[in-house]
């Protein structure tokens, strides 16, 4: 076995006797990995046995799906592999939804699926499941181990894949397989050199862009993967572009920046709308254009319909799949944007001449935007005003009460500490915080993107703390949510990671009850919730709790959280009493008018 003190000792000194086991192991380290997430188990013990040695720690969480999201966080932070396991079964199985999360991100996560033995397979035992299956849309690689001689090969497979595809991979074993003597090699890990793209598509899309009067960047998670956050600058700089980030890739250029123009997508930026609505030329920069980041919103149908559209992305599947583009380059966004800007170097581009207006514009879209967003108190539907009317005077605490969601977030923001990162569920508060989240370094903003599931932001924060422990961790969650994940708190306390999570306390599903009112006429079915006190809870688990009930409290109950965790290594809940309005219909795409042809039930049309 290896050093504690060193990784991958045996990796490309020639074939040993070991046992599968070791192999496994010391292919884990050959890679890197000195944390995992998961839940002890029968089925891997005797690897696990060696974990320790090898100078591997198997974090144990409380659910096996917090684990899964551990995973993700810690290996979009870090960018290098995040790794889960679990008892074969229905361990296994309670990892499916948060390994869906971590391929609709990207992350380059190792799901390690031990399974029932093979002299046992097909007969109905005990914890017995088809485990590839589950998990066969969600992984861009699958390695079934077919001999315990080939542990290592399958294993050092399933993380270079997971690197070079850009998603999960699952490694399945029998749990018989890990036992035994074999005489194995264990494989060096591989690191794909990605280009530029091709020529002609490079001199093209400079082309394009030399003719441009109005270029726009979108900036994607290709550029956070990528690390291109210099190259993406440069480009814009020479431009003289507008960068908008890319929906939930808040943290893809820096806000600081007088060129960044904010997020696209559901609940973004007006301003980023407005400016990317003129342009003539868009390159989007390591961006798949999905479908869901670029619909209307607030009443902006922005996205530019005559505009050559130059998309850059390192898988080729994602060129033209759902915008219509001019030129595709299949590239690593860092190399291409700085073959675009090598390019352009030295070249009198058409939107020279109107640079400086174009500053103005950025400068007066952006300005514009950050008045209506402090003028923006409260949600204006008639619904909400409703709320606010009847909540009024009711005080869920002695000097307390019910607070606009806006101002909390916009409080949040101001009291946001640097180099934090930060992590948001689903729901609706959760979605109009993608206003008020600004970034100045990337790897910082985590979502659950395209899947959308609830109960996803706290644990990623936790394994994302384990990948950057010097950094304020931070975790939004409606109430909702998090009672789904609010257990993983034995987890920050049991293993002493400090975060810092902010549940938002309004007391009912808001997402889904916005489209009761939109579209069912306030008939609300299944959509409140009574709760109890989540600080008292924290209180009861080891961790810190703080109400607050008084928004000139907010900034400063976070800061003391932020505090608490850096200082003190305390995990702190803050649990905000919140109003019950609600923003926009998150999926106005996806509803419409009920009809109803029943005679029982025309009354509800």
């Amino acid at each position: 076995m290896s050093d504690p003190k060193s990784t991958g000792t045996h990796a490309g000194n020639g074939p040993q006797a070991m046992t599968p086991s070791e192999a496994f192991v010391e292919t884990l380290a050959a890679n890197g990995v000195t944390d995992m997430f998961g839940i002890m188990g029968s089925a891997f013990m005797d690897a696990m046995d060696i974990f320790a040695p090898a100078g591997i720690r198997l974090i144990p969480v409380v659910h096996e799906q917090g684990a899964g999201h551990m995973a993700d966080g810690y290996a979009r932070v870090s960018g290098r592999h995040g790794v889960v396991i679990g008892q074969n079964g229905p361990g296994i199985s309670n990892c499916v939804t948060a390994i869906a999360a971590a391929y609709w991100s990207h992350s380059p996560v190792v799901i390690v699926t031990p399974e029932a033995g093979t002299m046992g397979i097909g007969l109905g035992g005990f914890q017995e499941a088809k485990q590839l299956p589950m998990f066969q849309e969600f992984t861009k690689y699958q390695g079934h181990v077919t001999h315990p001689a080939r542990m290592a090969e399958f294993t050092g497979r399933c993380f270079e894949r997971a690197l070079t595809d850009m998603g999960p991979t699952q490694l399945n074993i029998p749990r018989d397989y890990f036992y035994g003597e074999i005489k194995a090699e264990i494989p060096q890990p591989r690191k794909l050199e990605r280009g530029a793209g091709g020529e002609q598509s490079l001199d093209e899309a400079a082309r394009l862009l030399s003719e441009a009067r109005f270029p726009v960047i979108i900036s994607g998670g290709g550029v956070v993967m990528g690390d291109a956050i210099d190259e993406c600058k440069a480009l814009a700089e020479r431009l003289g572009a507008p960068v908008v980030n890319s929906y939930l890739h808040n943290d893809s250029f820096p806000a600081k920046h007088p060129l960044w123009c904010g997020p696209l997508g559901y609940q973004g930026s007006k301003a980023a709308m407005k400016l990317i609505s003129r342009a003539d030329v868009v390159v989007a920069l390591g961006s798949r254009l999905g479908p869901f980041g670029t619909l209307p919103q607030h009443g902006l149908d922005y996205w530019p319909k005559d505009a050559k559209i130059i998309q850059i992305d390192a898988d080729h599947k994602m060129l033209g799949l759902v915008k219509k583009i001019t030129v595709g380059i299949c590239g690593d966004a860092k190399a291409s944007a700085a073959a675009l800007t090598q390019r352009l170097a030295g070249r009198t581009l058409a939107c020279d001449a109107s640079r400086d207006e174009r500053a103005s514009q950025i400068a007066a879209e952006k300005t514009a935007w950050e008045k209506e967003l402090d003028e923006w108190t409260h949600e204006r539907d008639p619904y909400s005003l409703d709320m606010i009317a009847e909540q009024k005077d009711e005080r869920p605490f002695s000097g307390g009460r019910y607070l606009s969601p806006r101002q909390v977030l916009r409080e949040l923001e101001k009291a946001m500490p640097a180099h934090a990162m930060v992590s948001t569920d689903i729901g609706n508060i959760n979605s109009v915080a993608n206003s008020y989240l600004r970034f100045d370094e990337p790897r910082s903003f985590f979502a659950a993107m395209s899947w959308g599931n609830c109960g996803y932001a706290f644990p990623t924060i936790i394994g994302a703390k384990v990948a950057a422990p010097d950094r304020p961790a931070i975790s939004y969650a409606g109430d909702g949510a998090w009672g789904m994940s609010m257990m993983e708190t034995l987890t920050c306390v049991r293993h002493k990671i400090p975060v810092t999570a902010v549940v938002f306390h309004n007391r009912q599903w808001g997402a889904e009850k916005k489209n009761q009112v939109d579209f069912y006429n306030r008939r609300f079915v299944a959509g409140e919730l009574d709760n109890p006190s989540f600080a008292a809870i924290a209180k009861a688990m080891g961790a810190e709790g703080i109400v607050v009930d008084q928004l000139e409290d907010v900034g400063p109950a976070l800061k003391r959280a932020v505090d608490m965790q850096m200082n003190e290594g305390k995990t702190t809940i803050v649990e905000i009493m919140c109003t019950r309005e609600l923003g926009d219909p998150f999926r106005r795409d996806a509803l419409s008018k009920p009809v109803r042809l029943l005679d029982k039930y025309r009354d509800y049309v």
